[in-house]
């Protein structure tokens, strides 16, 4: 994938050369300094990705992505401000970075990037296609956008310690915070990875990294204690699961 680096700093896009020498098929086929300088680059070059900063002189980077002509490429945010992630995601960036850009969250944004590029052959081959593509399994170093009425968070998953149903909701429990989200916890499973999340049963789902205590309860079940969280009891059927895929 071509990638264009955008952000007013040169020692930062220094640093985002070097954290992507890591990645064979990412090449950087250009920089700019502001968002006049990336216009230019992105009509020259059509690159697939822009690691793109927020805050630079004139235009900000969302400023850019507004006034561009046609189909934008593919964006990854890079910035040292946290508190824009809501206006990101709602341009559809694939993630956000903060800086220092940490290695991992690189990797695991340009696997959304790689993803996403796939997905577009086939979406132009098929533009009558009735099945949706499947969507990307979420890794336990990403960081999601969480909602709760008024209030926001930008949360990564390996916090995340329990999921559980609340009526039509579900309610996640992450350092001291346990906000509504209107998802399924069904919903949800299906994008979490089943190396790190478990269902205990119908209602909850549980990080297995924030495991502190595994009991022996009624009729050879289990009881779970989570760090920081509640005791969960496992159902009859996911206690058997649960022995068979954790046991030497």
């Amino acid at each position: 994938m071509n990638i264009l680096l955008v952000d007013d700093s040169r020692l930062a896009r220094q640093e985002l050369r070097r954290l992507l020498q890591r990645h064979p098929d990412a090449a950087v086929v250009g920089e700019a300094a502001n968002a006049d300088e990336a216009a230019a680059r992105i009509a020259e070059l059509q690159p697939d990705v822009l690691l793109l900063d927020i805050h630079m002189p004139g235009r900000t980077g969302f400023e850019l992505l507004a006034d561009l002509d046609g189909a934008a490429p593919h964006v990854i945010f890079t910035t040292a401000f946290d508190q824009y992630a809501v206006q990101a995601f709602e341009v559809n960036a694939l993630d956000y970075l903060l800086k220092p850009v940490d290695e991992q969250r690189l990797g695991a944004a340009l696997a959304k990037a790689r993803a996403a590029l796939s997905a577009e052959p086939a979406a132009a081959d098929e533009p009558t296609a009735a099945a949706a593509p499947a969507r990307e399994l979420l890794r336990e170093t990403d960081q999601v956008f969480v909602k709760d009425g008024e209030r926001c968070w930008f949360v990564r998953l390996a916090d995340v310690r329990l999921l559980e149903v609340a009526e039509n909701y579900t309610r996640l429990h992450f350092h001291d915070e346990h906000p509504l989200i209107s998802r399924t916890l069904h919903q949800l499973e299906s994008r979490l990875d089943p190396a790190v999340f478990f269902r205990v049963n119908r209602q909850q789902i549980i990080n297995l990294k924030h495991i502190e205590r595994i009991e022996p309860w009624f009729s050879s079940t289990l009881k779970i204690q989570l760090r920081g969280g509640p005791e969960v009891e496992v159902s009859r059927q996911q206690s058997i699961r649960f022995r068979e895929a954790l046991s030497l």
